[in-house]
Order: C-alpha cells, then sequence, then structure tokens
C-alpha cells in the first residue's frame, strides 16, 4: 500500500487527505473508496490502516480526510456538526471525480464508529454519486443517541443547559465551551480504558461549542437511509453496544431498501470487536464493493440482485475461519 498526502477545499476550507494506493497501480481510471472519521476521530488513525490495507490490495484507491477543523484541515476547531461533515465528505467525493486515475462512476463509502458510520449513511442517502456504502457500528438518530448515554434526570438537566445556552448565544452572541467526551458524549467504561484510539486521542480538540449537541441531536441519518437503494448498504454492528446502541444498525436495516446486509458481532463489545472479528469483516468489506461497486454509463439491475442478508458472528466464527494448528 502506497500513501500520498492530498488536500481539497470543503466550503473554501483547505482540506487534508491521505490517499492510500495499491503498490502497484495499472493505467486507467480505479474504483475508488472515500472514508470521513469515526467520532472525534483523524484520517490518520492507525485503527483505519488495517481496512486500508485490504481495500488498496483489491484495488481500490482510498481517499481518508479530515473534517473542517480537524487535524490537518482548515476551519473552526471548537465546532462538531455532522452536517457539515457530510457536505466535506461530498466534497470530498468531487475531489475524488476531478482525479484522472478515479473513475466516477464507482466511487464507494465507508465510515466506522458513531457519527463516522452515520455520516456515511447519510451522504449516501443524498448523494446518489455514492454507489456502494458500507456503515459500521454507525448511529441512526443523534437525539436518541446523546439521550441513552444518560439518566432520564441527566437527560433532563442536559436539555436545559441546551436551552440556556441557545438564549445566551441569542443575548450574547457566544456558546459554552465544553469537553466533548465529557460534556457531550458521555464514555463508557471501556472508553475510559481502550487504546483503540490513542493515537489521535491527544490531537483532537478538547473544548468545542455547546452548541454542536445541537447539531447532533438534528441529525437523523435514519431519516434518509431509505434513499439509498437500490444502491447497496452494508451496516457491521456489536449485540449489545453500549457506545452506539445495535439497534440503530437494526433500525437503519430494517428501514433501508435492498441490497442490503447487516453483519451483527456477538461475544465482543464496541472497540474490542475491531481486534475480535477483524480477520471476519474485513474481507466481508472489501466483497461487498467488489459485488456491488460496479457503476457505469450503463447500468442493468436484475431483481436477483435485490438481497437482504443478516450475518451473525461469535467466538466460534473467528475459530473456524483460523489456520490450522501445524505440528512440528
Amino acid at each position: 500500500m502506497r500513501t500520498e498526502q492530498v488536500s481539497f477545499y470543503s466550503e473554501g476550507a483547505k482540506m487534508g487527505g491521505i490517499l492510500r494506493l495499491p503498490n502497484e497501480v495499472r493505467d486507467g481510471q480505479h474504483p475508488a473508496i472515500v472514508q470521513g472519521p469515526g467520532w472525534m476521530g483523524l484520517k490518520d488513525a492507525k485503527l483505519y490502516e488495517r481496512y486500508h490495507e485490504a481495500l488498496t490490495n483489491a484495488g481500490y484507491y482510498v481517499l481518508a480526510f479530515d473534517y473542517r477543523g480537524f487535524g490537518d484541515s482548515e476551519g473552526d476547531q471548537d465546532m462538531i456538526m455532522p452536517l457539515r461533515q457530510v457536505e466535506d465528505w461530498r466534497n470530498a467525493i468531487s475531489y475524488m471525480q476531478s482525479r484522472p486515475d478515479v473513475d466516477p462512476n464507482r466511487i464507494g463509502a465507508f465510515g466506522s464508529g458513531g457519527t463516522g458510520g452515520g455520516n456515511a449513511v447519510y451522504v449516501a442517502g443524498i448523494d446518489t454519486r455514492v454507489k456502494c456504502v458500507v456503515c459500521q457500528v454507525g448511529i441512526a438518530d443523534g437525539e436518541d443517541w446523546l439521550h441513552r448515554m444518560r439518566r432520564e434526570y441527566e437527560w433532563v438537566d442536559f436539555m436545559k443547559r441546551l436551552d440556556e445556552d441557545r438564549q445566551r448565544r441569542a443575548t450574547e452572541g457566544t456558546s459554552e465551551l465544553v469537553n466533548p467526551k465529557e460534556d457531550i458524549m458521555i464514555a463508557t467504561p471501556e472508553r475510559k480504558t481502550t487504546g483503540v484510539k490513542k493515537d489521535v486521542d491527544v490531537r483532537v480538540p478538547t473544548q468545542v461549542q455547546l452548541r454542536s449537541a445541537d447539531a447532533i441531536i438534528e441529525y437523523k441519518p435514519i431519516d434518509v437511509v431509505d434513499r439509498i437503494s437500490p444502491r447497496a448498504l452494508m451496516l457491521i454492528a456489536v449485540d449489545p453496544d453500549a457506545v452506539t446502541p445495535f439497534d440503530h444498525s437494526v433500525k437503519l436495516f430494517e428501514k433501508a431498501g435492498s441490497p442490503k446486509r447487516l453483519v451483527v458481532q456477538r461475544e465482543t463489545s464496541h472497540y474490542s470487536a475491531y481486534n475480535d472479528y477483524h480477520t471476519i469483516v474485513t474481507p466481508m468489506i472489501v466483497d461487498w464493493f467488489d459485488t456491488y461497486l460496479t457503476s457505469g454509463p450503463v447500468e442493468v439491475r436484475e431483481d436477483s440482485m435485490l438481497t437482504e442478508d443478516v450475518t451473525y458472528l461469535t467466538k466460534d466464527s473467528v475459530a473456524a475461519t483460523a489456520p490450522a494448528a501445524v505440528s512440528t
């Protein structure tokens, strides 16, 4: 896998991106996958490299980019607005279409983690240039996501705090600055101890405007997921999941049209699943793009292509796919 540092513009802001390419690139145009980071993530997170390695080995160009205000991208660093991130994603697609070595009719979206997965669904729902999408442990409804992190009395207090902040913004022109990992998202015990994101945690904003919570509450990928069909959607979930509730993936799957697939990872947890089922799930992702990222100037669809599928993974699944031991 080769790596190039690239840049493009989103609503006037210069965006930083990493373009990952196959080691050997043939002449002509190539299919491409665009990925925006997950919640409080950055484009160069080591967590993503294993997926990019598999995709580039399969012949795909993979563009990962930082949202406005994050990492190497310009923009306000004190705002987290998912719908603005969706705009960034659409501009990333436009950049890829501008490249002579990319097939503009074969662009897919891959998103992982909270709003990262949700953004992949959202951009595919509103932008038909996305021909195939994979959403891993994504959210369906920002309001429900923030609500379920809190006990009911905490949610009532949070709503009061947001109302006071709206009034402050209207009368004083400022919003309260808060820690996004503590005051907007409530970290689970696993999140506090996991090292999955340690390489980027120290480089993301630690103070954002509380108005960001309003933007997340208004963010509902569930409202557009049915607009993806007849383009293909794969959802990857953990059951149970204390970070991005399992039923969010189920609801997205139920509302989406075909072709669609739901992969359920059991006997694991939100962050552990990245390692526990990597050897099974990553080939599934590659196969999904291989199967459905085939659109061109002439497109033919048959009823046999409009499929629905649910796959359940357990630790036995991993054991069944592990190489046999060799005695010496």
